[in-house]
């Protein structure tokens, strides 16, 4: 099974929003219409006080789950059917949105009856399986190590599906006291077991997995690294966990996060929409909240094979329940979180041949950089048996392609998908940071961007054709370069960034 295709969720009609508009001390009762609960974001006005939600969500007929102050946000569960109209009255309150049932879920991307290598080739660097990592080679990541592997002074949280923290390549450089369980909304300790989809632990892998002389070696061994949990064990998103793993990132001074994920109940956020507009302004305020405490955020492009910046028909939405996604024209009014939230570096995938992925999504806009992702169609080479990457995977979770460290009985797996990518710049981006300890944020992203290989536009771009844009247009790539849809600044390059 090849994880990193992401798609959104969105529960059917539960979704309640209006703006507030009258005063409240503490909400009236809801009606006695009861059913199965429900999860709210309650969206405070700028500047609001949220000092009395707990009380105004009990008057409504809710229970408090988190307040997060800094960013005027509320958390709330109820049963109550009128819970979102009592909480609509309440002073300071700009919106409120069920979200139960919304988030985004890891689907497969898989294509070909290829598998793993019968014979692993010998390493000429790195550990045991390092002859099978292509990605590192491709990227300079082994001479980068020459230079540096990275910094214990450097953190980088990878928000997924969890990350299994036993894993014999994880746990040296497992940093737990930074590490949560954000499935619930509020942070709690992450448990063993707690990715039980499997996307989270490979996409831990490719950025640091250890140097031990076993298994792989990920970009940047020599950094921290903690796991929070932002979704479900179905692997689904949703918007209060997303929120929670942002508000725990800035609150613990993490560094660096991937974001192999699209959060948001629609594939395209439309601002035209309140249900839709009062999730994106919530989860934009936790992201910007942790980007003003020096947090870089790096996340994949998506694998829909669509050009990001100029939108035109999303297919895939609302994709829950089965069945249910409805053909509709968006807009430059519709976007994706976190990939076009200003100061997010959006990361395309390429292949082995350094050409984009044909499932990568892409824009002018939204492509900061490329990264190995894989190609298991356009871009199989005798280094890239199967077109995949490989990484470190939780025993005993289901996969096509799987390869065992036969010294430690690590679990390794051959995944593709812009979540793929993602890692492999997170990786470059904690050695820049170890290489140059003032940087942060915004000039991290920076220089980051200066730490690449240009590669320019195709001028045939025919091997595509058979994977068209969602509204069925050809693929097509804009810009020269310096920067262009496909591609952004280029392909990174850790000996650039450490050198």
């Amino acid at each position: 099974m090849a994880l990193g295709q992401i798609r959104k969720i969105l529960a059917s009609a539960t979704t309640v929003v209006a703006l507030g508009a009258g005063f409240l001390a503490g909400a009236p009762g809801a009606t006695a219409q009861t059913g199965s609960a429900s999860t709210y974001l309650v969206l405070y006005s700028a500047g609001a006080s949220t000092d009395g939600a707990k009380s105004a969500v009990e008057g409504a007929g809710g229970s408090l789950v988190a307040s997060y102050s800094q960013i005027g946000v509320a958390v709330a569960s109820s049963s109550d059917a009128g819970f979102a109209t009592a909480m609509e009255q309440v002073k300071g309150v700009e919106a409120v949105a069920a979200t139960t049932k919304f988030g985004t879920k890891v689907d497969t991307l898989d294509a070909g009856s290829d598998n793993a290598p019968a014979a692993i080739p010998a390493a000429t660097w790195g550990d045991s399986l390092s002859g099978l990592q292509w990605d590192m080679k491709q990227i300079n990541v082994p001479q980068a190590h020459a230079v540096t592997a990275g910094s214990k002074a450097v953190t980088v949280a990878d928000l997924d599906t969890g990350l299994d923290f036993t894993h014999p390549d994880l746990a040296p450089v497992y940093d737990a006291a930074k590490s949560a369980d954000c499935s619930s909304g509020k942070p709690t300790t992450l448990q063993p077991g707690n990715d039980a989809n499997g996307h989270g632990t490979h996409t831990a892998g490719t950025i640091a997995a250890a140097a031990n002389g076993h298994g792989i070696v990920g970009v940047a061994p020599g950094v921290k690294l903690a796991g929070v949990k932002t979704a479900n064990d179905d692997g689904f998103f949703f918007p209060e966990m997303v929120i929670c793993a942002y508000m725990w990132v800035a609150d613990k001074g993490i560094d660096i996060t991937n974001n192999s994920y699209f959060a948001d109940p629609w594939l395209f956020n439309c601002a035209n929409d309140e249900g839709q507009r009062a999730i994106w302004k919530a989860e934009r305020r936790a992201i910007a909240y942790a980007q003003s405490k020096g947090t870089l955020v790096i996340a994949s492009e998506g694998n829909e094979s669509t050009d990001l910046s100029h939108p035109r028909i999303d297919v895939t939405s609302p994709d829950f329940p089965d069945g249910a996604a409805e053909r509709r024209e968006i807009t430059n009014a519709c976007r994706v979180v976190p990939v076009e939230v200003p100061g997010v570096v959006g990361v395309t995938a390429t292949g082995n041949l350094r050409q984009k992925a044909y499932y990568s999504s892409y824009g002018t806009s939204t492509a900061d950089v490329a990264a190995p992702g894989g190609d298991a169609i356009l871009q199989r080479t005798a280094d890239a048996v199967n077109g995949r990457v490989l990484s470190t995977y939780p025993k005993g979770r289901p996969c096509a392609r799987p390869v065992v460290d036969p010294a430690t009985g690590g679990t390794y797996c051959y995944l593709q998908g812009t979540s793929m990518a993602g890692p492999h710049a997170v990786g470059v981006a904690a050695l820049l940071l170890s290489a140059n300890p003032s940087l942060s944020g915004g000039s991290l992203a920076a220089k980051l961007q200066q730490a690449t290989n240009s590669l320019t536009c195709p001028t045939d771009v025919s091997a595509y054709e058979p994977f068209p844009q969602s509204d069925d247009s050809p693929q097509s790539c804009q810009g020269g370069a310096g920067h262009n849809s496909w591609y952004g600044s280029g392909e990174i390059d850790a000996l650039k960034a450490v050198s």
